[in-house]
């Protein structure tokens, strides 16, 4: 697959490089870089390393300002469903973000530019390359912009299976139990299908390359869908 161009990625994360290495660096694959033997441009990986500090400290300031009743252990807990790989893969997903990364032949047939670990990755990458190129405060405002907006429908994503079985528990709705319905692809590129039910009522369906994902993704939907069909919001 041709790759898109990055000034269009500039355009939508809306931060335009200086140094435009730091642009290739960060969504340059190491089997690209190997297949090729390049040095000069090299891989994301340190700047994923980089990325990932700025990322913890700038949401650690985030909900310390942001909830100042919240008790440190809680903090902490937020903290990792707001920068785990699944949550930074969302975004990147919002962002199109696997139609820029460079790939080798062998990870680009294999399924990388979907795979949730590579995507996240690049989001990391990407915020060490924005860091290194302006410094904290445009690092900051790009967290702010794509990985702490919109927390409410996020946190509802990330926490989707512990708010739903919450719910269900509360409301005597029934049993929730997950079931997987298809199972596909080859040992290194699985996909998986499954349904969210109480009892035996579908409630919502997810596809996932793990069927941890596909069970966050069904109960995602289920939310989704009991949202609408109660009025309740605060689902």
């Amino acid at each position: 697959m041709q790759t898109r161009p990055l000034e269009e990625l500039e355009k939508k994360i809306q931060y335009h490089f200086r140094d435009r290495e730091l642009l290739l660096e960060a969504t340059t694959h190491s089997s690209y870089s190997n297949e090729r033997k390049i040095n000069k441009t090299g891989n994301y990986e340190r700047l994923e390393f980089l990325g990932d500090a700025v990322l913890e400290l700038t949401t650690s300031e985030f909900l310390f300002q942001k909830e100042p009743k919240l008790p440190e252990g809680k903090m902490t807990k937020t903290r990792a469903s707001l920068v785990c790989e699944q949550a930074l893969a969302y975004c990147a997903r919002e962002l199109g973000l696997g139609e820029y990364i460079r790939f080798g032949k062998g990870e680009e047939s294999t399924g990388g530019r979907n795979r949730d670990s590579i995507i996240a990755d690049v989001v990391e990458a990407l915020i060490g390359a924005i860091y290194l190129d302006c410094g904290f405060e445009e690092a900051k405002q790009f967290i702010y912009r794509f990985v702490l907006s919109d927390l409410e429908d996020k946190q509802l994503f990330y926490d989707a299976k512990t708010i739903l079985q919450e719910y269900v528990q509360k409301n005597g709705k029934g049993i929730l139990h997950y079931e997987t319905l298809e199972e596909s692809g080859p040992e290194h590129n699985k996909s998986f299908v499954v349904e969210a039910r109480i009892d035996d009522r579908k409630i919502g369906e997810g596809l996932g390359r793990t069927k941890k994902a596909a069970q966050q993704q069904a109960a995602y939907q289920a939310l989704l869908a009991l949202r609408k069909e109660t009025g309740d919001l605060c689902i």
